[in-house]
């Protein structure tokens, strides 16, 4: 005996994928910079010469740039970590809704 899904359900799923394939994705473009765009296209190289090359190494100033946005980075996460409530809020809404008995 063969199994049929039922039509609506699978139209439903349809529509979903659909539309999902639709959606607007942010322009890539506007994240890149003005030299970008007047740049050459790199040269294509075999693999094997590209591991043999000497891989590049950061400079003492690029460090300090990385070491600084970690920094930033860290103390911003801390100050994320508090609780999202106050306690007056929490201690509010531990003590729920209260109705009397006669109310509809």
């Amino acid at each position: 005996m063969r199994r049929t899904l039922p039509l609506f359900p699978s139209l439903c799923v349809g529509t979903l994928v659909l539309a999902g394939a639709c959606v607007q994705f942010p322009e890539i473009e506007a994240a890149e910079s003005a030299d970008v765009a007047r740049a050459a296209y790199p040269d294509l190289v075999p693999i094997e010469t590209l591991l043999a090359s000497t891989p590049a190494r950061a400079t003492p100033e690029m460090r300090g740039a990385v070491e600084s946005r970690a920094d930033a980075l860290r103390r911003r996460a801390a100050g994320l970590d508090g609780p999202v409530i106050d306690d007056a809020t929490r201690a509010r809404l531990d003590q729920g809704i209260q109705r009397d008995i006669g109310d509809p």
